[in-house]
């Protein structure tokens, strides 16, 4: 690095660099995890070479300064960091989809139907909750529309009990071509890096 006196390189922009490579890595590592449980293998293989190799280029420059404390803080808050800045990622990206599962003691007709109108896929049935009748409504979303969905929701009975659960591979067809601009079929971008399947 020319021109940067030997202190503040030292002091100041190597443990900068450490610190952006731990978030930048921790980052990665977090979408790898992503792609891998939703099986794009070929696409978390590829971020895990540039993974690796950043947190190497890291790992290096503490092994060459172990006695610079200040290293182990920069590699440390990097990694809380990137941690943090890994989970707003994979929120923002709101890849695959969700089933979420309703139960509701009041009745479910107004909440079946406003979710049909937002373009939902809806399977209800009858059950029997401790004191009452309740009604279970199921409905496969993809996660960048849950929050919209569960707006829904707490509009038509706040009271409902409500579980979301992660579902790796669902049938395009479940989404069907309902009105509103929830459900369109998911493109097929990462289909041919699903290998294995």
């Amino acid at each position: 690095m020319p021109n940067i006196p030997g202190d503040l390189l030292h002091w100041l922009v190597l443990p900068l660099l450490i610190f952006a490579a731990r978030i930048c890595d921790v980052s990665l590592g977090t979408i790898r995890i992503i792609f891998i449980s939703r099986g794009i293998k070929l696409l978390a293989s590829l971020i895990g070479f540039f993974e690796i190799l950043i947190w190497l280029t890291a790992l290096s420059q503490i092994m060459q300064h172990l006695d610079q404390y200040y290293y182990f803080l920069a590699y440390a808050a990097g990694f809380a960091s990137g941690t943090y800045i890994g989970m707003a990622i994979e929120n923002k990206i709101a890849m695959g989809v969700c089933l979420i599962r309703i139960i509701t003691q009041a009745g479910a007709e107004s909440l079946i139907t406003e979710l049909k109108e937002a373009g939902c896929g809806v399977t209800s049935i009858a059950a029997q909750g401790i004191f009452r009748p309740v009604h279970v409504v199921f409905s496969i979303v993809k996660r960048k529309d849950l929050k919209r969905i569960i707006e829904i929701v707490k509009r038509n009975n706040p009271q409902a009990i409500y579980t979301i659960e992660d579902v790796r591979f669902a049938n395009q067809q479940v989404f069907g071509n309902l009105p509103g601009n929830l459900h369109k079929p998911p493109g097929n971008f990462f289909a041919f890096l699903r290998k294995g399947k």
